[in-house]
């Protein structure tokens, strides 16, 4: 790829998701920019069309369209069916290919769109189309938006790419200097954001600020605790290859088996978080919530001895919630923040709240629950119908007598709430790892 021909931020969807925006476009040093996607919708229905919203608007668009389905071919005008998805009818795991160029686009006109699309139903029929477009609008481009026309949501594993092409010779004013994960920009920084297992390299020695947390711990009795967070500033990084591993969150579990712990997270052999303790059992005798980047919370049958402690692990997280009185409740897994509270007689205890610090890296890069939080225990189980409130940063909520716990969230750190009922405890949510460094 010639080196005018700038990445400027990659997204790839680990969950559903009813849009995908580019913003904080460079306003300079790039003439046109140019969209790449891989897309599949929750649409029921084969192909599907996509559209693009320009620095927020849906409206001013033309075009004109020439498609076909492999046999037929026809034209038509648009007002904003440039793009293809493939819907819930298409074969599975297959997603159409798009691409959309937009040339200059800082400048003071009108703004033509081309585009090219193709999808297939893995039979004789495949449908392909291209567009050209207009949108009657002056404004410089700063955001491109790209949403479903039909479908409520992309569906996980869609990818969305935005280039930058900077007039032949010069240099690009801002590129990444670094690849792996989801790339995002807020303008200062670049973030590449992992929610599975990758590799981070830098094409130049880095110094990079690293977000870590860990897997939850998985419920039981007693709720999960969060997965270890880890901050780590500065670190000076070479042009070599770093393994970045995202850690899973534990199973949840019934009865008397207490949860398992989640599975650490770690960038190379910089930084590593600790998994989230898991819930301890809570159908005979009394068991202490595990240890962990959080401790889970502990678990205890009734008319079993009282528990007064449980786990936790250094400065990752906090400790378990314990039993003041033991009857078949739970104590709240602890957060990255708080300690999970003390169960009580027929009640669970609420998980402990996860961090907020970093909730300029969760905005920047659309991830964390609860408006930015990360790493919260899960709730402990009760006895009675009510559910007891995980921490804010994914931490399931504890279940009662006739209600499911809910599982830590994705890319959370969340540790999973407990549950009495059904398959019991409920699964912590899988960790992340972050980096980020100057675009400077």
């Amino acid at each position: 790829m010639p080196a005018n021909y700038v990445l400027l931020e990659r997204i790839e969807l680990n969950a559903s998701a009813a849009s995908i925006t580019f913003s904080n476009i460079p306003q300079t040093g790039y003439t046109d920019l140019k969209v790449v996607a891989s897309i599949r919708d929750d649409f029921a229905s084969v192909s599907v069309n996509a559209g693009i919203k320009l620095n927020g608007s849906s409206t001013n668009f033309t075009g004109r369209v020439i498609f076909g389905t492999g046999t037929t071919a026809n034209s038509t005008t648009v007002t904003n069916s440039y793009l293809y998805t493939v819907g819930t009818s298409g074969t599975a795991n297959t997603f159409a290919s798009n691409e959309f160029y937009i040339p200059n686009y800082t400048s003071s006109n009108y703004k033509s769109i081309s585009s090219e699309a193709a999808a297939e139903s893995n039979t004789a029929t495949v449908y392909m189309q291209m567009v050209a477009g207009l949108w009657s609008d002056t404004s410089a481009i700063n955001s491109v938006t790209v949403y479903p026309l039909n479908a409520t949501n992309f569906v996980q594993y869609s990818t969305f790419s935005i280039y930058g092409l900077a007039a032949l010779g010069s240099t690009p004013a801002i590129a990444p200097k670094a690849s792996g994960g989801n790339i995002t920009t807020d303008g200062t920084y670049w973030y590449h954001t992992f929610t599975s297992n990758g590799t981070f390299t830098p094409q130049t020695g880095l110094s990079c600020d690293v977000l870590v947390v860990a897997g939850g711990g998985g419920g039981s009795a007693g709720g999960g605790g969060a997965g270890g967070l880890v901050y780590s500033a500065s670190n000076s990084l070479t042009s070599t290859s770093y393994t970045v591993t995202v850690g899973a969150g534990g199973t949840g579990r019934g009865g008397d088996i207490s949860g398992s712990q989640g599975t650490n997270s770690q960038l190379g052999a910089l930084t590593a978080a600790t998994g989230g303790g898991f819930g301890a059992g809570g159908s005979v005798g009394s068991v202490t919530g595990g240890n962990g980047g959080s401790g889970g919370g502990a678990g205890a049958a009734q008319g079993a001895t009282t528990i007064t402690a449980s786990g936790g692990t250094g400065s990752q997280g906090f400790d378990g919630g314990s039993l003041s009185s033991a009857s078949r409740s739970g104590g709240g897994g602890g957060g990255a923040g708080q300690v999970g509270a003390n169960g009580t007689s027929n009640n669970g205890g609420v998980g402990g709240n996860g961090l907020n610090t970093y909730s300029s890296w969760a905005t920047a890069t659309s991830t964390g629950a609860n408006s930015g939080y990360y790493a919260g225990g899960g709730g402990g189980t009760s006895t009675s119908t009510t559910t007891k409130a995980g921490g804010l940063g994914g931490g399931g909520a504890g279940g009662g007598d006739t209600v499911e716990g809910v599982p830590g969230t994705v890319n959370t750190g969340g540790g999973g709430g407990g549950s009495r009922t059904g398959t019991g405890g409920r699964d912590g949510g899988s960790g992340i790892v972050i980096v980020r460094y100057t675009i400077a």
